[in-house]
């Protein structure tokens, strides 16, 4: 893939928090209309590479880039068009779903006519229309994370990233929700999925093995099984992740 064809690229990222190398080298691209999942262990470097990629921390070497605009250099049209979803939640739990969404479209210079529009185009691909009106604490977890993705789509972004996002929800919301991610996949819109759970990257476009701040190897879910000789995804996971380990 040419950095032309990516919307997300990331080039060789290093982060220390002290002693500590948090991430070491990584690299990895997302192109438009890609999903690709981050797959690593708690503790593998996930979230510190999403606070990296929002602007929250500051790399200490190598470059981000989004649609072509460097992070460091030009922070604002980069982040302009990300969508995020971060692990812990970050809605305001005591205004309503609607009140949630048109803040974040006003952050956004997002008003009148065209805030109305996108609050019920966001809404109503999320199932949340009849929930307008409700204040976000009265509402279940699985709708939660739902709000949070309407939230994060509000300004059309050409990269959505999901740290972890289905970490509390029970095996059919946590499908829903995945299931609303490859719709907008299918849009053109590239996703950089996180997570732990080998099933949820097993649909992916592209698999990220992340392990301990490093990048162990990238391919499909396919070539991965097939390069480890294993019978499944899990299996080529465990057989990549035990063998690094017991190289440390």
């Amino acid at each position: 893939m040419s950095d032309a064809a990516a919307v997300l690229t990331v080039d060789k990222v290093t982060k220390r928090f002290g002693e500590v190398t948090a991430l070491d080298q990584v690299s990895l691209e997302v192109a438009a209309g890609e999903f690709v999942a981050l797959l690593g262990l708690n503790g593998a470097g996930k979230t510190t590479l999403f606070q990296l990629l929002s602007g929250l921390y500051v790399p200490d070497g190598g470059t981000i880039r989004i649609y072509g605009h460097d992070m460091a250099r030009d922070p604002v049209p980069a982040l302009a068009g990300l969508g995020i979803v971060f692990q812990q939640p970050t809605l305001d739990l005591d205004i309503s779903v609607r009140a949630n969404l048109s803040f974040h479209g006003g952050l956004h210079g997002i008003s009148g006519r065209e805030q109305e529009a996108r609050l019920a185009q966001s809404m109503a691909r999320l199932g949340l229309g009849d929930l307008a009106g409700r204040k976000v604490r009265e509402l279940s977890g699985g709708n939660k994370r739902r709000v949070e993705l309407a939230r994060a789509l509000m300004h059309e972004p050409r990269i959505l990233l999901m740290d972890e996002p289905t970490v509390g929800l029970d095996p059919a919301t946590r499908r829903d929700l995945l299931a609303h991610v490859m719709e907008l996949k299918r849009d053109g819109v590239g996703i950089l999925w996180a997570t732990h759970l080998v099933d949820e990257a097993e649909g992916a476009d592209r698999v990220i093995i992340l392990h301990r701040g490093r990048v162990l190897r990238t391919g499909t879910p396919a070539s991965l099984i097939a390069d480890t000789g294993s019978g499944n995804l899990a299996a080529a996971f465990m057989t990549l992740t035990e063998a690094k380990g017991a190289k440390s």
